[in-house]
């Protein structure tokens, strides 16, 4: 089975990856034993969220085997600029093996203050959110709802369903089609996306 991980912490956003966590319960519907999604944290079994709900872990990252992980998820929180050290050395590893990483929001400031951005087109909140990291890919920013290149997939905290979008098409959970009504649906909410939606999930 192929590990989902995503880091578990204190004021982690909750919305920044509710629309990922509730496309992977629907795939392991259809499919139980393609992924396994493993919230994971850095010595807590609970971390409280953003939104003050208490979020109980599956384990600490020493629980992680780098070979068995199809994806690492970021997600934002208060406290990137500075800490976070585990993580981003297992992000780090991840990339060498050709594992892909998404951060969102806060956790692009931890990327690019590990360097990891460096050489890699992203985004982020702004690209003055990103300066004070003192990181070197300034060069390589975008200002785009979601920019993927090679392993690592970066958006800003305004756009959650184009980041599970992304994520999504990476790990090809669903087919492209119904990936595209899903996110039509999700960012316009046209009928028309909702009947596409509907009838991909019908065929």
């Amino acid at each position: 089975m192929n590990d989902v991980v995503l880091y578990a912490t204190d004021t982690m956003a909750d919305w920044e990856c509710s629309y990922l966590t509730a496309g992977l319960a629907m795939a392991a519907e259809l499919e139980p034993d393609r992924f396994r999604l493993r919230v994971l944290a850095d010595g807590q079994e609970e971390v409280t969220t953003k939104g003050r709900l208490r979020l109980r872990t599956d384990g600490d990252l020493d629980d992680v085997t780098p070979g068995h992980v199809a994806l690492l998820v970021l997600p934002g929180a208060d406290t990137w600029s500075d800490g976070h050290g585990r993580v981003l050395d297992l992000a780090r590893v991840l990339l060498e093996r050709h594992t892909p990483v998404a951060g969102i929001c806060g956790a692009t400031y931890g990327l690019a203050r590990a360097g990891l951005l460096d050489d890699r087109a992203h985004t982020s909140n702004a690209p003055d959110f990103l300066l004070p990291s003192g990181y070197a890919g300034a060069g390589r920013y975008r200002d785009e709802r979601v920019v993927e290149d090679g392993d690592v997939i970066t958006a800003p905290a305004t756009a959650p369903v184009d980041f599970a979008a992304a994520v999504f098409r990476r790990l090809e959970l669903f087919p492209p089609a119904t990936i595209d009504a899903w996110h039509g649906l999700y960012t316009t909410g046209e009928r028309r996306w909702f009947d596409a939606l509907v009838g991909q999930s019908a065929t």
